[in-house]
């Protein structure tokens, strides 16, 4: 009898390359549910809809990664298991989480440690208010 598993079909491209999802690989990261998030995010758009709310108080010509983008890895974070910004800097290696940002994983890190937290601090009420009114 055949044991292995049938690839996960139907995920989108990455970096122009065909992605194909296993289940029996070995343990190369505990977040690969990440991916299928990464396939409603890129549906729906959340992370986008969230940032056209808000006004980004950083400096221009000093920005690495777009609102929208630290967003989408909060959001990221939230959904498979991180629920405060503690773990961000080691999920910035995390293969997964690269490629659910449209990263291989043989890219450099991602996200600046601490900018996440310091984005969201810097938001008030008001700026929540209008992102969850109507």
């Amino acid at each position: 009898m055949d044991n292995s598993t049938l690839p996960l079909p139907g995920l989108s491209p990455l970096s122009g390359k065909r992605l194909d999802v296993r289940f029996d690989g070995g343990m190369l990261s505990s977040d690969g549910g990440i991916l299928l998030l990464r396939e409603v995010e890129q549906r729906l758009r959340v992370a986008d809809r969230l940032a056209a709310c808000i006004k980004d108080p950083r400096s221009p010509e000093h920005l690495t990664h777009s609102l929208a983008d630290i967003i989408g890895f909060r959001l990221m974070m939230i959904a498979a298991g991180y629920e405060d910004g503690n773990d961000a800097a080691s999920l910035r290696a995390d293969p997964m989480f690269k490629m659910a940002l449209d990263l291989t994983p043989s890219d450099g890190r991602v996200r600046q440690r601490g900018v996440i937290s310091a984005v969201a601090s810097g938001h008030r009420q008001a700026a929540l208010a209008v992102m969850f009114s109507g």
